[in-house]
């Protein structure tokens, strides 16, 4: 096992750990797991990178770790009134609609391959940084005003943007009108 995959597998261990945190009120510590997380996805990329250690394990694994932590976020914070449940909603059922297009593509003998879009990177960044604005503000007492509202409504759009784009280009794929970029 390479090093960044150890690295990937420390990520999928400070998700239930962050879960807990936030769970029982422990926000600065769920804060802290979550950085440390985002800090071990940069450092797992770079050395994957740069030494040659690049893996098919790490190409599955670490997007799951990522993924994992985010919606893990996003569910408990939607729970306990930290972010808006349409939002957890929205977010969670574009995910489900990606994992189902990719399985259905598969078992129909049309595998699709994944390419992330821009849009779908845009969305990425946006949920990095309201989660992390979420957990921010309760753990150090912040009040950051419309920021987090701002951040709400922009993750909204873009996921529902991804959503659709990816949607758009799997249908594409699964009819045979050109390549889809699911």
């Amino acid at each position: 096992m390479t090093v960044p995959n150890v690295i990937t597998v420390f990520r999928f261990l400070l998700v239930p750990a962050v879960v807990y945190w936030l769970l029982t009120g422990q926000q600065a510590l769920a804060f802290a797991g979550f950085v440390a997380a985002g800090v071990s996805d940069g450092v797992d990329g770079f050395i994957a990178r740069h030494f040659n250690q690049r893996s098919k394990l790490g190409a599955y694994l670490d997007p799951m770790a990522d993924k994992l932590l985010l919606v893990s976020v996003f569910v408990v914070l939607g729970i306990m009134g930290g972010l808006p449940l349409w939002l957890v909603i929205a977010v969670v059922s574009r995910d489900a609609l990606i994992v189902f297009a990719v399985i259905l593509s598969s078992v129909m003998a049309q595998p699709v391959e994944m390419r992330p879009l821009l849009v779908s990177k845009a969305n990425t960044v946006a949920q990095i940084v309201l989660a992390a604005v979420a957990l921010g503000q309760p753990a150090f007492g912040l009040d950051l005003g419309y920021v987090l509202p701002a951040l709400v409504w922009l993750t909204g759009l873009l996921t529902v943007a991804s959503g659709a784009a990816y949607l758009v280009g799997w249908l594409r794929h699964m009819s045979g009108y050109g390549e889809g970029e699911t």
